[in-house]
């Protein structure tokens, strides 16, 4: 299974943060008071502090403080907000996905879908190890209905376990038109947040953002 989430430590150190800056900031006041405290006893009584300097730098002191806590609120409140597009994308779980997005090969068969130019007389799928390079590249139909990929290379051997990405070439005669890539159909298997950002991981653990997602099904039973 592949992953790109944070790991335990560093998800309990990210939700334990927000909660150490209002004892940091309580702190850092009660030191500036201190401080203050000791500049007025030990000043020149021929030339004593103004109180409106006094004043001054409670104030920007105070407003420091009032804006790191607005900051705190802004960061649960997106957090939050992050979690409900979280708890709504539950009922995509088990559900058939369709995205540009790599697929880690296992043995299964990969279903894919592509688009036709307007201008285009076949289309053809390749098929790109982690590494890009090429491991297979055949005719598919000249439409964008779904087809499916068997996990074979040039050779008719299947390929080995790992991550394959996939294009679709539009030709015209022996003249490439485009190359984009295919639309990968996958099975959703888990929803996480992660960084506020909601991930989908799908079949064979790889992991994709929730917005990359261009459709959804029910999968077939």
């Amino acid at each position: 299974m592949m992953d790109v989430f944070p790991t335990t430590t560093q998800a309990s150190a990210a939700r334990a943060a927000p909660a150490a800056a209002p004892s940091m900031i309580t702190a850092d006041f009660q030191t500036f008071l201190r401080l203050l405290t000791t500049q007025m006893q030990n000043q020149d009584p021929l030339n004593p502090m103004e109180s409106t300097e006094f004043a001054s730098q409670l104030a920007q002191f105070s407003g420091v403080e009032q804006q790191v806590r607005t900051n705190d609120l802004l960061t649960g409140l997106q957090a939050g907000l992050a979690t409900q597009g979280m708890g709504q994308l539950g009922g995509w779980i088990g559900m058939e996905a369709r995205a540009e997005m790599p697929v880690n090969f296992e043995g299964q068969t990969v279903t894919l879908a592509g688009a036709p130019n307007v201008l285009a007389d076949r289309m053809e799928l390749v098929v790109r190890d982690a590494r890009g390079l090429v491991v297979q590249q055949i005719p598919v139909p000249l439409s964008a209905d779904r087809f499916t990929w068997d996990g074979t290379d040039l050779s008719g051997n299947t390929v080995p376990e790992g991550v394959y990405s996939f294009t679709i070439q539009n030709w015209s005669g022996e003249d490439m038109i485009e190359e984009r890539g295919a639309m990968v159909y996958s099975i959703i298997e888990e929803a996480q947040l992660v960084g506020g950002e909601v991930w989908l991981t799908m079949e064979g653990g790889l992991s994709i953002p929730a917005q990359t997602v261009l459709g959804l099904r029910r999968a077939a039973s």
